[in-house]
């Protein structure tokens, strides 16, 4: 277990680009932990205002908070502009990153005479690596991966058990896969003949850029022609499926149950939230970010944040958004309106006819009405 002081913990994160200054007591901190659940020794981080009353509650030794949130005396304090970026920074720092098996190259791999595998190797047994595979240097390969003819893998890449990479596909450096996902799979290409579907052969591959993560139980298609890209630094939650001939620009974050249809182009640092929803051949332009449950059906504009099934401009959706909540109240207030007026029909009608039954008709020009 790692122990460290908090004033050597605040340099730490100083380091990283974090300015942290330490008030209270330099205590020994052990670990990172929520507020709900930390303990004496541990720090924990309040970056979200609205869990401020659980941290009086909190068992914790210290905190991660901004410059102007008031936290008990009880708690030393780390205080940071970005308390989020600097729990990462001590996460890292504390408890490391996850530690591998070690297997070195288990006898029980079945791997192809013809495959190149790099400088220290950690593949498990129950791995199968196809021909003319190349697998980069500090790999580590869980149990069930299977790598097809051709496939190229980088350095420091992990696939994590039963990965699957279809033929001649290719990952870069310190590429993660988590359990069960697929990259390389034919896509959805068939030709209606009738009332028939032919199918169109799937003769392009995937291609994974540089660091890159992806969850468990993705899908990354094979284009019909050409190649399937997602760019260096993107990050994948789980269940994600990209569509054949898509092209995901570098560092995005595809959040998890996002579906993208095929040839889409996505640019450069876009967020696309859970369960969001792209229609194929579109444009998602730079920085742009959709909210969950977005249906996107149109090209997005660069920089622009839109929600909503069609996906429209945020401020635009929540005025409607707050228009349809209120569509009940209304309803109710317009029936009460028409019942109003129905009632002022009523009565001027009927005083209209006691009116028109009092009043004596007289012939035009005649002054006599007998």
């Amino acid at each position: 277990m790692v122990k460290l002081q908090l004033s050597k913990l605040a340099k730490t994160v100083a380091d990283a680009g974090f300015p942290t200054r330490l008030e209270g007591r330099d205590l020994d901190i052990c670990g990172v932990n929520t507020l709900g659940e930390a303990k004496a020794g541990e720090i924990t981080f309040l970056s979200n205002p609205k869990y401020l009353a659980q941290v009086k509650d909190s068992s914790a030794s210290a905190v991660f908070a901004k410059p102007d949130v008031e936290i008990p005396k009880s708690l030393s304090v780390l205080r940071c502009d970005d308390p989020y970026s600097a729990v990462t920074v001590a996460i890292i720092t504390l408890h490391g990153h996850r530690q591998h098996p070690r297997w070195g190259l288990s006898p029980q791999a079945c791997i192809d005479s013809s495959a190149r595998i790099g400088a220290s190797p950690n593949i498990a047994a129950g791995v199968v690596i196809a021909a003319d595979v190349t697998v980069g240097d500090n790999c580590t390969i869980y149990p069930g991966c299977y790598l097809a003819e051709g496939v190229r893998l980088g350095n420091d890449c992990t696939l994590f058990p039963n990965v699957v990479i279809y033929n001649h596909c290719e990952l870069g450096h310190r590429v993660t896969i988590h359990s069960g996902s697929v990259i390389g799979e034919d896509g959805l290409g068939y030709a209606p003949n009738g009332d028939k579907w032919v199918k169109i052969p799937q003769v392009g591959r995937a291609v994974i850029g540089d660091d890159v993560e992806i969850g468990a139980n993705c899908a990354i298609d094979r284009a019909t022609l050409g190649q399937t890209e997602i760019a260096a630094g993107t990050k994948f939650g789980n269940v994600v499926v990209i569509g054949h001939g898509t092209k995901i620009g570098p560092d995005c974050m595809i959040v998890g149950l996002v579906g993208v249809a095929g040839s889409v182009t996505v640019g450069r640092h876009v967020t696309l939230a859970g369960q969001v929803g792209v229609a194929g051949h579109l444009t998602v332009g730079d920085g742009a970010m959709a909210g969950a449950q977005s249906g996107i059906h149109g090209d997005i504009e660069p920089n622009t944040t839109v929600i909503g099934s069609p996906a429209i401009p945020s401020e635009i959706a929540k005025r409607s958004m707050y228009v349809y909540q209120k569509l009940p109240d209304w309803v109710r207030r317009i029936k009460d309106l028409e019942r109003e007026v129905q009632d002022l029909r009523e009565k001027l009608n009927g005083q209209s006819g006691e009116y028109r039954g009092s009043r004596e008709v007289v012939a035009p020009g005649s002054t006599d009405p007998h």
